[in-house]
């Protein structure tokens, strides 16, 4: 773990000093097909993906990190285990969230349609069991725990403005299948976090992906609407928005102008007055070919193989903070550490260093 961590560290300038806070995002893709097994692979300190990704995330040297694609346990032990191993890897990050995510939760009504009960397609966010592909946060700084909102329980027909799917005129799958349907795949949270240049909020999220459905375009719909939840939030619309600087950090599983989906979604979000886009870069996805895509190569930050190079993870500030660096861990073809990077994931970590206006 430690060569890996040296053949990584090359890639990122380190975050200055305290006065500069690096927030970062990274879908792990450590989930595993059974509970359990991500903390049997994670404490067993032998798995090359774990390796790769506690690599990368040490290298990084985030002060705020959003995690995904990482399988809940309700003690919290697989968390606890990827953080010592972290601190095991010189980056200590002692302050950590977790809630149960939607992934997995088991209903007993067919919420996908395919008139059958109990697979993952009818849980509440997919999932073979309870937690598979969650969320999680890890933090330097202490999190305001007794503070955070999670809205991983709002329905999606609650949602003001929602489009649920129908079909031959009727509600798809089912009335009762809407009415018991949350909107978050995994969840909704936001996050306090007391930072040495004061409390900010971290939001953040994982979209299901707008894909792997019929011509109701359920998952389509739900993607847009699980996006569209923030600009709402912003509005007042739902929840309790603090008046505090803040970060949006997590996956849409949506690029502004390529592949599927309601792209405008994720382009109304980043063209939000309140927010900022510092469109984070690698040399390693610049370099990576020409596939035909609208939206720039350099800011692509999953390589799905088969399908596609996409921007699909996001760290997007307020506009309460000063952008002073961003980035995403994709080295080039050529590095040396650009097999471990893969290894780890099929998405890259990505970063934005921020100081305050």
């Amino acid at each position: 773990m430690i060569r890996l961590a040296a053949l990584v560290l090359c890639l990122l300038p380190v975050a200055a000093a305290a006065e500069v806070l690096r927030v970062a995002t990274f879908n792990t893709e450590l989930s595993r097909k059974g509970p359990g097994l991500m903390l049997r692979d994670i404490a067993g300190g032998r798995d090359t993906q774990v390796a790769a990704v506690v690599s990368v995330i040490a290298s990084a040297r985030p002060d705020i990190l959003a995690l995904q694609g990482l399988d809940w346990d309700h003690e919290g032990r697989a968390l606890d285990a990827l953080a010592a191993q972290l601190a095991a890897a010189g980056w200590e990050m002692a302050h950590i969230f977790a809630a149960q995510p939607n992934s997995g939760r088991a209903t007993d009504l067919d919420l996908d349609g395919d008139r059958r009960i109990g697979g993952p397609g009818d849980a509440q966010g997919y999932g073979r069991f309870t937690g598979q592909g969650g969320i999680a946060i890890l933090s330097r700084h202490p999190i305001a725990q007794a503070e955070i909102q999670d809205f991983s329980a709002l329905r999606w027909r609650d949602l003001p403005g929602a489009t649920l799917p129908e079909s031959g005129g009727h509600a798809f799958p089912s009335e009762a299948a809407q009415a018991a349907q949350r909107l978050s795949s995994t969840g909704h949270w936001l996050v306090p976090i007391d930072t040495d240049m004061g409390r900010m909020v971290l939001l953040t999220y994982q979209a299901g992906p707008p894909v792997f459905d019929g011509p109701e375009d359920r998952n389509g719909l739900r993607n847009r609407d699980e996006t569209r939840f923030w600009q709402l939030l912003l509005d007042g619309v739902v929840g309790a928005m603090p008046d505090l600087p803040f970060v949006l950090a997590g996956g849409a599983n949506l690029d502004p102008q390529d592949g599927e989906g309601y792209r405008g979604t994720i382009r109304a979000l980043l063209a939000d007055p309140r927010l900022q886009d510092p469109a984070p870069e690698s040399s390693g996805a610049a370099r990576a070919g020409p596939q035909g895509h609208a939206g720039p190569d350099a800011r692509d930050t999953v390589d799905w193989p088969g399908i596609g190079r996409f921007r699909v993870d996001y760290v997007l500030p307020s506009t309460h903070w000063r952008v002073v660096g961003s980035g995403v861990v994709w080295p080039a073809p050529d590095d040396p550490s650009a097999g471990p990077v893969s290894e780890a994931s099929r998405h890259r970590l990505v970063w934005v260093d921020l100081s305050r206006q």
